[in-house]
């Protein structure tokens, strides 16, 4: 860990400093009163020391993380540790005598016992600054039994994949020049890991070159953020002043995924290159609102209100637009009759008033529609030449940035690779790095704040590991973390920026599936990857992800609609937006039609049947399908979005629609891991498992079934928004409606055998 808050440590809070962390630039993190302090010897990090500030006492004091120990003085190698070896058994002997050469002075301070010898000023100088510390090589003989590890470019020695090696071969003995850096320190162990950093990819890739992306920089993000706020608030004022509706929840999130699909822009975030102008998605949602926006209703005076506020906001519009008098008849005609209505009939159902209210919406919604239609195109519009606009800025704000870093963008060279197959690996930036900015970072409790020029940006400690260990095992650029803090700000900023600011906003964008779930699809379909995750909400090291300028520091490989794996086993939990859906489809049939090699994917789809998406019906038509299953709703769970910083008890949240599951497979993975019934019916038990072995706010069904017939109506809750595009119907049941029975089997391939149809 770079950091760790020891509050409980002589009864004070404190900042340590451990050399895997260090801050980009800087003296360690202490009172700008207080004297810089050097760090400790390898040797005494390695055994769990770290050097801490006691503001109280305005002096260093050494703490260890394996004993909680604290001493004032200097730590000496070999002293015993009072709570496994309170006698000093097993400690080393303090020599009375003085090492050769070192004369009185030597033995003097040999006698001083443990823990009270002075560093002599030529040890402190030897030691470095506050910002460097040295890893002492150590060979490592790599023996039949070590893990192999997944091949790059960058590995050295790496060789290249070979599709006739099985997977469980064991690893052929490195040469004998071959070394590896000493382990770090161990860092903050969280009690609950929703993570395996261990497994290793099964991802084949064809080798690439670095990406052309200009590096993150906290100054960038910043602004970044500050426009795209800003952009947020146009979009309300617009909605507000043009159409008088609250933008649709989630509709601006969902807006950036959908223009990212097809955008060719060059920011991460911002859309600024997309064809068609006007975005579907935002168009849609905008006028689903129209003339009010309709919410769920449970009891029979609020569908009358809802009944009577909608017919009287067709009336409105269509008298203040400019409509034919053909709408204008027609719309005026139903008012009347249900106005009439609503006074006669007091004592019709909910049942009743929902009826006329579909009845009302069939009858004037073409109009209501017609009289909007140019202006909601305008907001659809004004808000993409808005965001062309700030990436213009931002683009030339960072390219300022780096030409007074003195870094070429326009004359990078690309380095050559080879045309040959690899073991997946995390995308790289063919662009140098400024040097960082200082980032701020101290604990409160068992959070991490990370704080640029009063920006600040919270993460759970343990989350904060899981980064640290990510950031050590794919960034190639940086092997003394000094850039490390100012990255996970950046990165945690980038995220915190698209979610929003609204109360749980944006958090199913990021929703993931259990983590019993994880790992049953590890241990029975051989999953390593996830096309759809993050930094923050990963369970495997590499996954694909949003935004490759950051992410890539982090372990991802990119997007995934840019990512083409060869063979491998997948996990895909999409964000859900239908356009993005869609294209993740076209991409797993096209990559499905070129490989020979074993590839499978495992879809995680909202059961949206009213009505259907196109993905799902796609993906029931493929010819790919092995096997499909339906979970139902409420009977299964998600991690939360915010799973980053939320508490314990939130994090797993019911699903209140049902997630259909769909096995994607080519010939060669069909055969490797075939959905048989007995790995299915090993995947719904870890279903059953996740709500009993991890709490949850509100416990979920101990039993959770599935159906291959039992299609649900409605949103899925795990990787994107609960409502589907935020289309509020009269009224949307989550109970669950029977419908014809699918075959799950292969619609267009019968020449190999099909997984069972239920279970």
């Amino acid at each position: 860990m770079t950091s760790e808050n020891h509050g409980t440590v002589k009864g004070e809070s404190a900042v340590v400093m451990s050399p895997t962390g260090s801050s980009a630039q800087g003296p360690p993190l202490i009172p700008s009163t207080s004297k810089p302090t050097q760090e400790l010897p390898d040797e005494l990090i390695q055994a769990g020391w770290s050097k801490c500030w006691s503001k109280r006492e305005n002096r260093p004091y050494y703490f260890n993380r394996f004993t909680n120990q604290s001493l004032w003085e200097v730590p000496v190698l070999g002293q015993h540790d009072v709570i496994s070896d309170p006698l000093g058994l097993n400690a080393a002997p303090v020599s009375g005598e003085a090492p050769a050469g070192a004369g009185a002075a030597g033995a003097g301070d040999a006698n001083m016992g443990n823990g009270q010898r002075k560093r002599r000023p030529s040890e402190e100088a030897a030691l470095g600054g506050p910002n460097s510390f040295k890893r002492p090589k150590v060979d490592i003989p790599v023996t039949p039994t070590t893990p192999t590890i997944p091949i790059s470019p960058s590995t050295p020695g790496a060789k290249p994949w070979n599709s006739s090696s099985s997977e469980d071969k064991p690893a052929q003995p490195a040469t004998p020049t071959t070394t590896a850096p000493a382990p770090a320190p161990a860092p903050y162990r969280p009690s609950v890991v929703y993570w395996d950093l261990d497994i290793q990819t099964n991802a084949v890739i064809r080798e690439r070159a670095p990406a052309d992306l200009l590096p993150p920089h906290p100054e960038i993000e910043m602004q970044r953020a500050q426009l795209t706020t800003k952009l947020r608030q146009h979009y309300h004022e617009l909605c507000s002043q043009r159409e008088g509706i609250e933008p649709p929840r989630e509709s601006f999130n969902r807006w950036l995924l959908e223009r990212k699909v097809g955008d060719k822009g060059v920011d991460p975030l911002l859309p600024s290159e997309c064809d068609p102008i006007i975005s579907p998605s935002m168009f849609r949602e905008i006028m689903n609102d129209i003339p009010i926006r309709l919410s769920r209703i449970k009891y029979k005076e609020e569908a009358r209100k809802l009944l009577f506020k909608y017919a009287e906001a067709a009336k409105k519009m269509i008298d203040s637009r400019n409509a034919t008098p053909d709408s204008r008849k027609v719309v005026k005609w139903n008012v009347e009759d249900t106005m009439n209505w609503l006074r006669k009939d007091l004592s019709a159902s909910k049942e009743d008033y929902m009826d006329r209210l579909e009845h009302l919406r069939k009858q004037c919604g073409p109009h209501v529609t017609a009289v909007a239609k140019d202006s909601v195109e305008g907001i659809c519009t004004k808000i993409y030449h808005i965001s062309a606009e700030y990436v213009r800025r931002i683009r030339q704000a960072h390219l300022n940035l780096l030409k007074d870093c003195n870094i070429t963008v326009d004359g990078a060279e690309t380095p050559d690779v080879q045309d040959r197959l690899v073991y997946c690996y995390p995308i790289r930036l063919n662009i140098s790095s400024p040097a960082q900015p200082r980032v701020e970072l101290h604990f409160e409790n068992d959070v991490a704040c990370l704080r640029f020029k009063g920006e600040m940006v919270k993460v759970s400690r343990s989350y904060f590991s899981k980064l640290e260990l990510l950031y050590r095992y794919s960034c190639i650029d940086d092997p003394r973390f000094e850039k490390f803090l100012s990255r996970v700000w950046c990165l945690i900023k980038r995220y915190q920026v698209m979610f929003g600011s609204g109360v749980n906003e944006g958090t199913g964008l990021q929703g993931a599936l259990p983590v019993p779930v994880f790992e049953a699809l590890h241990k029975q379909f051989g999953v390593t990857f996830e096309c759809f995750a993050s930094p923050l909400n990963c369970y495997f090291k590499q996954f694909c992800s949003a935004f490759p300028d950051i992410d890539g520091f982090f372990g991802s490989r990119g997007p995934f609609l840019s990512f083409s794996p060869a063979s491998g086993s997948f996990e895909a939990n999409p964000p859900f937006c239908e356009e993005l859906m869609d294209a993740m489809v076209t991409h797993f049939e096209d990559l499905l039609e070129r490989s020979s090699e074993p590839l499978s994917f495992i879809i995680f789809v909202p059961e949206w049947r009213d009505p259907p998406t196109p993905a799902l019906t796609r993906m029931e038509a493929s010819r790919f399908r092995r096997h499909q299953m339906t979970v139902p709703a409420f009977e299964h769970e998600y991690r939360s979005g915010s799973q980053h910083i939320c508490k314990k008890e939130e994090m797993y949240y019911k699903a209140i629609h049902g997630t259909a599951v769909i096995f994607l497979q080519n010939a060669a993975g069909f055969a490797k891991w075939e959905p048989t019934a007995e790995r299915i019916q090993e995947l719904l038990t870890a279903y059953r498992v996740s709500g009993r072995t991890l709490a949850s706010p509100g416990a979920p069904s101990s039993s959770s079934s599935t159906s291959s017939s039992t299609p649900t109506s409605g949103g899925g809750g795990g990787g994107g928004a609960g409502d589907k595009d935020s289309k509020a119907a009269p009224e949307r049941s989550a109970s669950l409606d029977t419908a014809g029975s699918q075959d799950s089997g292969s619609p267009g391939e019968k020449t190999t055998p099909d997984a069972a149809a239920s279970v």
